[in-house]
């Protein structure tokens, strides 16, 4: 008769991304992913392989959920320029709200993993290129219907966004005073105004 799994894998691995969200790949243990996980050691080797390899789930995992759907999002319910600005508040608002240092984990990972690890490092690279993408497609749409100006060029603001935007999610770590994280939110929005 084959093993059957007694708990749910992606709530699981939900639990292991929110570990290696607040402490980062390195000072993340397996004890300490058996613990927040709540299954034994066996197990979790059994479904998602080494500690690497769990990682890599749970980045790939978080990008999923808070990078592209999270954009996504934004991109339904908003207009082209409310979109670009509405990721910056929207990013702002969960640290000022929640309180919480984590910062973003692919930012984490980007200054923590990627100059070590090849793979690592692609996950994160094709993140931080479809943010250029969302943020140069959103430019684009909003010249279309004259809400952001000819005259912002769409390749170079879009690289001036996502360094803006990941400047943030460092500084949302680091110093989470309200006053300087909303001037890079107006600072994005004077780019494409």
């Amino acid at each position: 008769m084959p093993w059957e799994k007694q708990f749910n894998v992606d709530e699981a691995l939900g639990k292991a991304m929110e570990a290696f969200w607040a402490h980062g790949y390195e000072a993340t243990s397996m004890q300490d992913l058996v613990d927040c996980m709540g299954i034994n050691r066996g197990s979790l080797y059994a479904t998602f392989g080494d500690k690497r390899s769990l990682f890599v789930q749970a980045l790939r995992r978080y990008d999923a959920i808070h990078r592209h759907d999270w954009a996504a999002a934004i991109s339904r319910s908003r207009s082209p320029r409310q979109a670009i600005v509405g990721i910056f508040e929207d990013a702002i608002a969960v640290v000022l709200n929640t309180g919480t240092r984590k910062g973003c984990l692919l930012v984490n990972t980007a200054l923590e993993l990627s100059p070590h690890d090849d793979e690592v490092s692609r996950i994160v690279e094709h993140s931080f290129s479809e943010m250029e993408t969302f943020f140069s497609g959103k430019i684009e749409a909003g010249q279309a219907i004259g809400e952001i100006p000819d005259t912002v060029d769409p390749t170079e603001t879009s690289r001036a966004l996502l360094s803006l935007f990941i400047g943030l999610r460092v500084l949302a770590r680091s110093r989470p005073e309200e006053a300087l994280l909303r001037s890079i939110a107006h600072q994005a929005d004077a780019m494409i105004a």
